[in-house]
């Protein structure tokens, strides 16, 4: 390829091309499913133990240490659990795919925008988006979504189905049995992962406006077991706070439990496993400019080994040099999770 010349627009951003709503939470049992309650929230007051790690001198010294385990640990906490004649948690959420890729939202940049679409033409005449849209279906369809929610669950049940405005006319559906999928693994061929893939690949390409996908998900937990909405940051700990005397608050809308909408798009965009360290980590990890994964502390897409988004994107756009196919996927995806990427001109 020649290389081109041109200079990152200082104003380029994208809209995010998935658009999840937040997931709300309800309680059911596996043998009738259609017989659901929503979720609430319960407040707690507990008395916990001294378990953080203490300094040498009270460590080491019985008297101090005793002292210190004697301080009362008092916490009010919100948690979340089924009823006792309960067994499975229903997490029910809609996603928007949104096509149009090949346009910014803000460019200021024509010379730079008319290279940025001629490279994004020539990915969907080669890729077409196929890689991308069957990763996002397989997190779908594997209930990657669930975080927590997933772990010790029995069975768990993804059904989806395509929301047409039509109403004379049905949209597809799927069903998954979400154990069956693995989530380090993108390299499947099921009939059913790959035809909502072609679904949400021809929506990213710019065959159709949107796509809207009605999500629920149904995992046996057992009787009164305890779920996981989502936690809140709290910001403000005053005592003039009323959330801010809890130690965890939870997140609800309108009294039902809850899940953020940003927790389930980066379950949905946990897809990145093209990054340097794949190998040693067999851990998927979310689609992010510098492959940030921020309970880990560590960014595995390090500026240092070129890896990271805004090196490959320019390389991308201005053709200095051909991409890798995994390159090329992974600057697409990040371009579907959206951002703000201009070059500062200061």
């Amino acid at each position: 390829m020649a290389k081109k010349k041109g200079s990152v627009a200082s104003v380029l951003a994208f809209e995010k091309k998935l658009v999840p709503s937040d997931g709300y939470m309800y309680g059911t049992n596996w043998d009738n499913l259609n017989n659901t309650t929503p979720l609430k929230l319960v407040e707690k007051s507990v008395r916990g133990t001294i378990s953080n790690r203490l300094k040498d001198t009270i460590a080491n010294d019985p008297m101090k240490l005793n002292a210190e385990v004697e301080k009362a640990n008092l916490q009010r906490v919100d948690s979340c659990s089924l009823s006792e004649n309960q067994d499975t948690l229903k997490l029910h959420f809609t996603l928007r795919v949104l096509g149009n890729i090949i346009e910014p939202s803000a460019c200021n940049e024509s010379e730079f925008l008319k290279l940025y679409q001629e490279a994004v033409k020539s990915y969907i005449d080669k890729f077409g988006f196929e890689e991308l849209g069957k990763r996002y279906a397989l997190n779908l369809a594997n209930a990657r979504f669930l975080w927590r929610n997933r772990v010790g669950a029995g069975k768990i049940k993804v059904i989806i189905k395509e929301v047409v405005e039509d109403r004379d006319s049905n949209g597809s559906s799927w069903e998954f049995d979400a154990k069956s999928y693995p989530l380090k693994e993108f390299n499947i061929d099921d009939e059913q992962v790959l035809d909502l893939g072609k679904k949400i690949a021809n929506t990213l390409s710019g065959d159709s406006n949107y796509l809207l996908l009605d999500i629920k998900a149904y995992a046996k937990i057992g009787d009164a077991q305890e779920v996981y909405p989502s936690e809140e940051l709290i910001l403000d700990k005053g005592q003039g706070n009323k959330q801010g005397k809890k130690s965890k608050v939870l997140y609800e809308v309108d009294g039902i439990a809850a899940m953020h909408s940003q927790k389930l798009g980066n379950a949905i965009r946990t897809i990145d496993t093209w990054y340097r360290d794949f190998v040693q980590e067999e851990r998927a990890i979310a689609i992010e400019p510098y492959g940030a994964v921020t309970n880990l502390g560590r960014a595995f897409r390090n500026p240092k080994n070129k890896e990271d988004f805004f090196t490959l994107f320019d390389k991308f756009v201005k053709g200095d040099e051909e991409l890798e196919d995994e390159q090329l996927h992974y600057v697409m995806a990040v371009l579907v999770r959206g951002g703000v990427f201009g070059e500062s001109d200061k």
